[in-house]
């Protein structure tokens, strides 16, 4: 074995060495020539509005504005000035003790200050940005082999956990490559392979059941002697039995099968005596018995196996129990077997009736023992040479596992493995598996390698059609293309329908890993899995719960994506998806609430006249949000500004104290009394303003996610207060709040989804794009399947540039 990774691991380092490039830098666009109108009135309002408090080599906030002296200074700090320019628009800047501009003069600034980037960015040359080589994380890698492979289990259990960067793990600048993954790579492909394709299959399965452990299909049929007996007598007579069947439920898969019985008869007739071996099929089965084939058989309860199918009528010679007849019959695929059972075929008019005596029966099968995932992956014409079915094999399997068709001299290197083996005696199978095993660990199929046929030219240019395919597969499903978007992709049909394949992609089963992989980590509902409230205070708290809420959220964004909802659903909705513990939880349950079976079972459940819809009031996110002891006004806050609002608050300033007040912790009074006496800090005021109005909005809900109406002994008080002396009380009005800043919640989600698609952070010449994305959106209701559709169609994700 360790010979066999060593062959197989030299190759892979020398092609990692060649593909693997650090990232380049970013490119910074030619800087236009300062402009005169921000050096005159931008200068004059910062002068006038701002420079008191930023300015310095203190500055409040950490911000410094005193630099800012042109076009230029402003364009080298786009990132900066983006969040100005949101503060100021809302109204937060400058604090409400200190003058206040116009309304004319915050918003002549503003446009001054978005008009020079405007006319940069309407001069500068579109850039689509350039992604670092990445290779597949841990699910990518997972969900690749489940549809390349046909494998059903997780081959990246074992895997190191992927870094994250920017929020997600697919990141391409910190998916890194440790020793030890390499390893772990190379011994889930040999595992992998092992399971799928196997040169000495086992031996086909036997089921035999004792004929006292079959079913009557009518009356109770005796026993003699461990066999089960079935006499004829004509139509009604009382002891007339018969058939027997036994029942083969959770066949592994369809095949050819052989069906065995042992029997005997008695009889004083001349005449042969004969039964009939059936097989319970599909109704629509070929070669289902007609009604014919069925009157020739006895036993009035015989029609109530149908439908079935007449494998064989045979003649029972054998008089002896001690050297009874034996019968194999082979049983036809694609029938749907379910059941086989023996019957007597009626005897002639005029014979005495028989007594059939049987002592076994059996099922055997699939005659081909192989694996679905043996036939399925070596497929081939098998009575062209040797040399013709490995070529065939190889260069389709390849094709699919490096994305793109594979090249001559890839497809001669493992012909090249393959025949080595086969030189060394090996079988053709074995052959096979060994040289799939190299293409299992080959940087093309663990890195998602985007070849450039132009690399060192700056010009944008697009991706070609099966790179595009690869970034909209790992996009929507997290793993690669499926035939229908290789077969567009050789036909260079595919960007010309984009639209079609999106909503396809996104009906498909497979999206569910928009949900598992980008909303879980967009809403940061991963530390759910490993979150400990109290339980002295939430005693109710168990892992059923934990799961439940879960799966409501994943439930929940799943309509939306399958239905193709609005996103604005995500802030407040009429529905959500409940089994029996999360209602009582949420108080929904009681005569009037929904019915469950069991405790399992989830159901859609209207919310209308509830305090519930929308993630903020979900379990799962007001768990993460808060302590474990308490809620946290500040968490929740700032998980609405940062993940629903796209307008995180600066970090906390050094040695500030947390909940204190003269140097000593704050225990009496509500929570929200505690945070009043926290925002007296100067230094904390202006931010938890923002952040604790908010996060105030959900203090009916606990810190599992449970309603109350008290804290304490005190009732709960849940008005909160924005800049702009905009007022809310309660979770309803809180999201009639945040409805209102549908803009800004559209760009957020635009901005974390192109992050998450493109596996790269944003830069400002990303832009151009995010605007447009968010610009369809509005003009198409907020449909969830048009902005996944414009990221696709934006040049960031169908573009490339090559070296700057």
């Amino acid at each position: 074995m360790l010979g066999r990774r060593a062959f197989v691991l030299v190759p892979f380092a020398l092609a990692l060495a060649l593909l693997v490039r650090a990232p380049e830098p970013q490119s910074v666009a030619a800087q236009p020539k300062s402009g005169a109108a921000f050096k005159a009135d931008g200068v004059a309002f910062l002068k006038k509005h701002c420079l008191s408090c930023h300015s310095g080599e203190k500055p409040k906030a950490d911000l410094a504005l005193d630099k800012y002296d042109d076009d230029a200074a402003l364009l080298k700090d786009r990132k900066t000035w983006t969040r100005v320019l949101d503060t100021l628009k809302a109204g937060e800047m400058p604090p409400a003790a200190k003058p206040q501009p116009t309304a004319t003069e915050r918003e002549a600034f503003t446009k001054l200050v978005g008009d020079v980037f405007e006319k940069h960015d309407r001069t500068a040359k579109p850039d689509p940005g350039r992604v670092t080589m990445r290779r597949l994380n841990r699910n990518e890698y997972s969900n690749t082999m489940r549809d390349l492979v046909g494998i059903d289990f997780n081959p990246a259990e074992d895997f190191p956990s992927d870094d994250v960067g920017h929020g997600f793990d697919n990141i391409g600048d910190v998916l890194t490559l440790p020793p030890v993954l390499l390893e772990r790579y190379l011994a889930a492909a040999e595992t992998i392979m092992a399971r799928a394709v196997t040169p000495v299959p086992p031996p086909p399965a036997s089921r035999g059941v004792g004929t006292q452990f079959t079913e009557p299909a009518g009356p109770v049929i005796p026993m003699k002697n461990n066999h089960r007996v079935v006499v004829f007598k004509p139509t009604g007579a009382p002891i007339e039995t018969g058939p027997i069947f036994t029942r083969f439920n959770n066949l592994p898969r369809d095949g050819v099968y052989n069906a065995q019985t042992t029997v005997y008869v008695e009889t004083t007739g001349k005449k042969p005596v004969k039964i009939a071996i059936l097989a319970g099929c599909n109704k629509d089965a070929k070669g289902a018995a007609t009604d014919a084939e069925v009157d020739k058989l006895s036993g009035a309860a015989v029609k109530n196996l149908r439908p079935f199918v007449v494998l064989g009528t045979y003649e029972v010679k054998s008089r002896d129990e001690k050297k009874g007849d034996t019968f194999r019959v082979e049983v036809p695929p694609h029938i749907g077997i379910d059941k086989i059972a023996v019957a007597l075929v009626k005897p002639d008019d005029g014979e005495p009736a028989p007594t059939l005596y049987i002592r076994y029966m059996s099922l055997t099968g699939p005659m081909d023992s192989r694996p679905a995932t043996h036939r399925k992956l070596l497929a081939c014409d098998e009575t062209k040479p040797v040399a013709e079915r490995s070529r065939e094999v190889l260069e389709r399997f390849a094709g699919r596992a490096y994305r793109r068709p594979v090249t001559k001299d890839e497809l001669a290197r493992l012909l090249k493995l393959a025949d080595g083996r086969i030189s060394a005696g090996e079988k053709w199978d074995a052959a096979m598996q060994f040289a799939m095993t190299a293409v299992l660990v080959s940087p093309k199929f663990l890195f998602r390698v985007e070849l450039d046929d132009r690399p060192d030219s700056a010009e944008p240019h697009a991706i070609d059609e099966y790179q595009l395919a690869s970034r909209m597969s790992y996009f929507m499903w997290s793993s690669m293309p499926d035939q229908e978007l290789f077969d567009l992709a050789s036909k260079k049909q595919l960007t010309t329908n984009i639209d079609a394949q999106v909503k396809r992609m996104l009906r498909d089963p497979r999206s569910t890993a928009l949900v598992d992989n980008f909303v879980m980590q967009w809403l940061q509902l991963q530390p759910l899995k490993t979150a400990n409230p109290d339980l002295k205070k939430f005693p109710q708290f168990n892992d059923q719960l934990r799961a439940s809420m879960l799966t409501e959220t994943k439930l929940f964004f799943g309509e939306v994506i399958r239905e193709d909802r609005r996103v604005l659903d995500i802030l407040d909705a009429d529905f959500t998806y409940l089994n029996a513990p999360l209602a009582r939880h949420y108080g929904l349950g009681g005569p009037k609430g929904p019915r469950f079976r069991n405790n399992e079972e989830f159901q859609r459940v209207d919310l209308k006249g509830t305090t519930r819809g929308g993630v903020l009031t979900q379990a799962s996110v007001l768990t993460v949000t808060s302590n474990p002891g308490r809620t946290s006004p500040v968490k929740r806050g700032r998980y609405v500004l940062e993940q629903l609002l796209g307008t995180p608050p600066p970090p906390p300033p050094p040695n500030v104290p947390e909940l204190e007040k003269d140097g000593k912790p704050v225990n009496a009074g509500t929570l929200r009394q505690q945070m009043e006496a926290h925002r007296k800090n100067v230094a904390c005021a202006n931010c938890h303003a923002k952040m604790d109005g908010l996060g105030f909005g959900l203090e009916n809900f606990d810190a599992i996610g449970g309603y109350r109406t008290k804290d304490g002994d005190a009732a709960i008080d849940s008005s909160g207060e924005l800049a702009g002396n905009v007022k809310f009380t309660g979770p309803a009005e809180l999201k009639a709040v945040l409805l209102g800043k549908k803009e800004l919640f559209a760009k957020c989600l635009t901005e974390k989804m192109m992050t998450y698609a493109l596996g790269r952070g944003l830069e400002f010449y990303d832009r151009r794009a995010v605007d447009g994305v968010t610009a369809a959106l509005a003009k198409n209701d907020y449909k969830f399947s048009v902005i996944v559709t414009e990221i696709v169609k934006s040049d960031p994700f169908r573009m490339r540039r090559g070296k700057q």
